[in-house]
């Protein structure tokens, strides 16, 4: 499930902070900040597609078969506002905790997150509701 991969990264990017910080810092003030805006950011997108997943009645578990195609709300900005959410979540707890030396988790996560989510739940949508999808990520793109 995404939220443990985005858990488990989470807990790394902590760990280093806390135990191996090696004096690297992206400063305190305005890295809080923007990490508190970002992970802000993350939480509103994920409530967004939530809301519009549940308005529609359809699942947000990955893996499972959707019932109708979401192409309204946050989603007619993003196919997958949820995990551009974790990405925003990840990417302002490692600026919020100075966490300089996981940086290379952001792009690792979305590697992760494409191969073994994104891109499977894609294709059942596109098994599904063929021609819709079609049109939809012809029109939307898969990230931002």
């Amino acid at each position: 499930m995404p939220p443990v991969w985005l858990a488990g990264c989470l807990a790394l990017a902590w760990a280093q902070a806390t135990w191996f910080p090696m004096g690297l810092t992206f400063g305190t003030t305005w890295a809080r900040f923007l990490g508190g805006l970002l992970v802000g950011g993350g939480l509103v997108l994920i409530a967004l597609a939530a809301y519009e997943m549940r308005r529609q009645r359809t699942t947000i578990i990955p893996h499972r078969e959707a019932d109708r195609l979401v192409t309204s709300g946050i989603f007619s900005r993003s196919r997958n506002p949820i995990y551009v959410g974790d990405v925003l979540i990840l990417s302002g707890m490692i600026l919020y905790w100075g966490a300089v030396l996981t940086l290379p988790l952001i792009p690792i996560f979305v590697w992760v997150i494409e191969k073994r989510f994104v891109i499977p739940e894609e294709n059942g949508l596109r098994r599904k509701f063929r021609v819709d999808f079609a049109r939809y990520s012809q029109k939307v793109r898969r990230w931002v």
